[in-house]
């Protein structure tokens, strides 16, 4: 068999007997990491260690690994101004994060005659969130409804890395100004309640 040594250096071409015996040695493993090579090739190393580290290793790139989400937002063709900006702020939330979004326009009785009303909407939408977002799916009717789909110009996997980004820098500004806003707090009280001074007198 072909040996590879603990650090990774080639030791060469051993009988089984000498490679065990180096193995015993070393107080160390005897791993066959590649079978169908000629001569198989085994290494000398913790068999414990490498299987801990490749796990933490699988878990770290599942932990990274993006899901590509399909968010879905229904509005009507006469939604209310406040109604249209909290729904807006919803979809700004789900591009910022990564994730497509389904909008429905739903058409209700006479609404079905009027699908302008949606179609200009949906323009509306993708126009005000066209610095996050882009019309990936144009609209189009289906049955009562009609459908547009937005997709992030950011990639999730950015997404998810800016929003741990940010988080270590909240916890390390919290970390470092424990009782900032506190402080900041009582400071604006002290000073409201501080009578005002006296004009000097000429």
């Amino acid at each position: 068999m072909r040996l590879v040594g603990p650090s990774g250096e080639q030791v060469g071409i051993v009988p089984l007997a000498k490679a065990l015996e180096l193995a015993q040695e070393y107080d160390l493993d005897l791993v066959e990491v590649a079978a169908n090579a000629r001569p198989p090739v085994c290494k000398l190393m913790d068999y414990g260690k490498f299987k801990y580290e490749s796990a933490m290793k699988a878990r770290e790139a599942r932990k990274n690994q993006a899901h590509t989400v399909i968010k879905e937002m229904k509005l009507r063709p006469k939604i209310d101004p406040h109604d249209y900006d909290t729904k807006k702020g919803h979809v700004v939330r789900f591009l910022k994060q990564g994730d497509k979004v389904k909008i429905t326009i739903m058409f209700r009785g006479r609404e079905q005659s009027r699908p302008e009303l949606g179609y200009r909407l949906l323009q509306r939408l993708a126009e005000d969130v066209a610095d996050l977002g882009f019309v990936e799916s144009n609209p189009k009717q289906d049955g009562r409804n009609m459908i547009m789909v937005l997709g992030p110009h950011k990639k999730k996997t950015e997404a998810m890395a800016e929003a741990r980004q940010a988080q270590e820098a909240r916890k390390a500004d919290a970390k470092a100004n424990p009782g900032k806003s506190q402080n900041v707090a009582e400071t604006d009280d002290v000073d409201a309640e501080a009578p005002a001074e006296a004009p000097a007198e000429a």
